[in-house]
């Protein structure tokens, strides 16, 4: 099942023999890593072993949101808010950035008083939260509308932008800045010189480093296993579906329990359900199975397990290698996953009866993306004391194309020893191995 259509990056034909930093993942996150250390004057070597944006960076619904977040999350979501506000002009690129305001639907008495907690969290951002309801609510939906609804947590500063053009305009921007953008090369591991991290081995041959940058979405728990660091990380599949073109839908991005829609920028629609995701049972389940306790019993409503072919595809990979042989991240360039008619069909299904004017829509695509998640749903945006020079930006447990940028400045600063954008303990790799017993405290 091929992918949404990506803006294609070309990636440079010669290697670098050495950088200051090599970003392992051309997603949003690694793309913005590079941006930021590129822009600082710093030489970088971005290294993808598919795509530029192939995979979760393409297959979000492209929200850009700071409401119903982790609380944990929102100084670093509040500051990528205002980096994406100026984001097409710094790198003269669409990224299709805009506020356009989203709302989180209340069916009941208690999502209502929900969602108001949340927005009483929102109170020191800059975003002008509020529930609304009756006419107010009303005037932000389409007319016709069928939804009986308490009321809406209503953001007006959070908005959207589109996925198959974020990652690739980020690279590039990137790339005009000095990187070295690298398609089609995989790092197999790393080299240590005295302690520290001295090289990188990839699939065309060693760059010489300083400091490495995983953010490797789906596949860093794969890359980490492979140092001997155990990075607690699952996946999850979401599925996807667009609309062609449709004149009179809601302008502001919804969710509801059965449906969440936001609009693109080609005048369809992004659709996919608003809870129900799909996880396979595989080795790492077992191995983590503790660790992600407390999110089972949290989500297990939200969650379809599965056991099929996956399990034994992951059962044969290797989780150790010799740098001279290929990888498995060069087996699997792009990870692809088949979505779910069921689940699409049903979340249309109860976006036609809330609002009868999709009932003309057409379904112009289908997909699906792998969401790499941790045990917290907090991503790991930190250094790691035990491999001096490696830092981890990952786990973004499907929040990340919204903080992206955010994320990338971040861990640039923590590359180079700057003053960290926001306190970064809440995202220190250390907290699965320090007794903190991390749990989702809350947020979607």
């Amino acid at each position: 099942m091929p992918g949404p259509r990506v803006t294609t990056v070309h990636g440079d034909e010669t290697l670098p023999s050495h950088v200051e930093v090599v970003v392992i993942g051309g997603g949003i996150i690694g793309a913005s890593a590079a941006l930021e250390l590129a822009e600082r004057g710093h030489s970088v070597a971005l290294c993808e072993k598919g795509g530029i944006g192939q995979e979760q960076s393409s297959r979000n619904w492209g929200w850009v949101r700071i409401s119903r977040r982790d609380p944990r999350e929102l100084a670093l979501m509040a500051s990528s808010i205002e980096i994406w506000r100026g984001l097409d002009a710094r790198l003269g690129r669409a990224t299709g950035y805009t506020r356009a305001g989203i709302l989180f639907a209340c069916e009941n008495a208690e999502r209502y008083a929900e969602h108001q907690r949340a927005c009483a969290q929102l109170a020191p951002f800059d975003v002008g939260a509020k529930m609304v309801s009756g006419g107010e609510l009303d005037r932000l939906l389409p007319s016709g509308h069928r939804m009986a609804l308490e009321g809406a947590l209503y953001t007006p500063g959070d908005g959207r932008a589109e996925p198959q053009w974020a990652a690739p305009a980020i690279a590039e921007g990137a790339r005009e800045r000095g990187a070295a953008v690298l398609t089609e090369c995989a790092v197999r591991g790393i080299e240590r010189t005295a302690g520290r991290i001295g090289a990188v081995v990839t699939e065309r041959g060693r760059i010489g480093c300083d400091a490495v940058v995983l953010a490797g979405g789906a596949w860093s728990g794969l890359f980490c296993a492979s140092l001997g660091l155990r990075l607690p990380q699952l996946k999850v599949i979401n599925s996807v579906l667009r609309t062609a073109p449709l004149e009179g839908g809601p302008e502001a991005a919804l969710w509801s329990e059965d449906f969440a829609l936001r609009r693109r920028a080609d005048g369809g629609y992004s659709v996919a359900s608003g809870h129900a995701n799909i996880a396979d049972i595989v080795p790492d389940s077992f191995r983590y199975a503790r660790d992600f306790s407390a999110a089972l019993r949290q989500e297990w409503r939200s969650l379809s397990l599965r056991l099929g072919w996956r399990f034994l595809d992951e059962l044969r990979l290797p989780r150790r290698w010799a740098l001279d042989e290929a990888s498995p991240f060069e087996y699997c360039r792009t990870l692809d996953p088949h979505p779910s008619k069921r689940q699409l069909d049903r979340a249309f299904s109860r976006l036609v009866e809330a609002f009868p004017l999709f009932g003309r829509a057409q379904v112009a695509q289908r997909w699906a993306g792998c969401i790499d998640v941790t045990p917290d749903a907090v991503p790991v945006i930190s250094p790691v004391d035990d491999v001096p020079g490696l830092h981890i930006a990952t786990g973004f447990s499907g929040h990340g194309f919204g903080i992206g940028p955010g994320a990338g400045r971040l861990v640039a600063d923590l590359v180079v020893g700057a003053t960290p954008l926001v306190d970064p303990s809440p995202f220190r790799f250390s907290r699965f191995s320090d007794g903190s017993r991390p749990e989702p405290i809350g947020g979607f």
